[in-house]
């Protein structure tokens, strides 16, 4: 046995590990039955498969179907100098790899948060030894070590006019991706450092998502304050949610209500 997934968040685990310390933090969740495995043999055999759609040219989004772990959408970005994989899913198999090839080479791999690593050492090997960048803040939650991986910090250029940049919040490392789409607008890909809400006019921060533990205005401001410099129309969480027209703006007016609600401005409506 190669390695391990873990049921709960779909990360991948080196052979032996008996806890996922990922869902044993207070931001993610251990089932009440406890640590569950299972591996890529076992999901094939089950019938899992991969879904692919085109969201806006040049960006495709990956799922799993049925749903690996947390369930997060993949990001495929096309580009001249190569594609980049975003927030990994939990499961691939032959084809999936094959129609990801059909793209063009897969050039960098990388997910907004530990969460969303998912097989990020196995689609690196199967995708060719594809580089696996990982926040230098967030390094000890890599449950898989591989020479793949590439630690960095700050901000990134991960291929041409395609950004890397280091948020925090969400965990320390967290990060999001900035590029010009082919129409030439701004485009964010925030995983669920940025959350887009399903109400798909609206955003979130939070520390933890299932258990409800907010950030604090502080840490809110900060993470604008690090998007400050990008121009962006649209946002793509890690699910199939995303804001459509006036991006930046969304995020600024969610920021402004999340601190307000936690500062409790609004503790009359309560």
């Amino acid at each position: 046995m190669d390695f391990l997934i873990c049921r709960t968040c779909a990360v991948e685990h080196a052979p032996g590990a008996t806890v996922c310390a990922i869902c044993a933090d207070e931001r993610q969740w251990l089932p009440a039955s406890g640590q569950a495995w299972v591996t890529l043999e076992q999901l094939r055999s089950a019938g899992t498969t991969v879904e692919i759609v085109e969201l806006e040219p040049g960006l495709h989004g990956l799922t799993a179907s049925p749903g690996v772990g947390i369930g997060q959408q993949s990001k495929l970005l096309l580009t001249d100098a190569g594609n980049l994989l975003w927030d990994p899913i939990g499961y691939l198999d032959d084809g999936a790899v094959e129609r990801i090839l059909a793209f063009g080479p897969v050039a960098a791999i990388a997910a907004s948060h530990p969460h969303m690593f998912g097989l990020q050492v196995e689609w690196s090997r199967r995708l060719g030894g594809t580089p696996v960048h990982v926040n230098e803040a967030d390094l000890r939650w890599v449950a898989r070590p591989d020479r793949a991986i590439r630690s960095w910090s700050g901000r990134c250029e991960l291929l041409p006019g395609v950004w890397l940049v280091q948020v925090g919040g969400h965990f320390p490392g967290s990060g999001v991706v900035h590029f010009n789409a082919q129409d030439g607008r701004g485009v964010l890909l925030t995983g669920d450092t940025v959350f887009v809400n399903p109400d798909r006019t609206s955003v979130s921060f939070m520390r933890s998502f299932p258990n409800h533990v907010p950030l604090s205005p502080a840490v809110v401001t900060r993470i604008l304050n690090a998007l400050d410099d990008f121009e962006y129309e649209r946002v793509y969480g890690n699910f199939a949610n995303s804001i459509a027209l006036d991006g930046r703006r969304v995020v600024r007016w969610s920021a402004a209500r999340h601190c307000a609600w936690v500062r409790g401005e609004h503790d009359g409506l309560t």
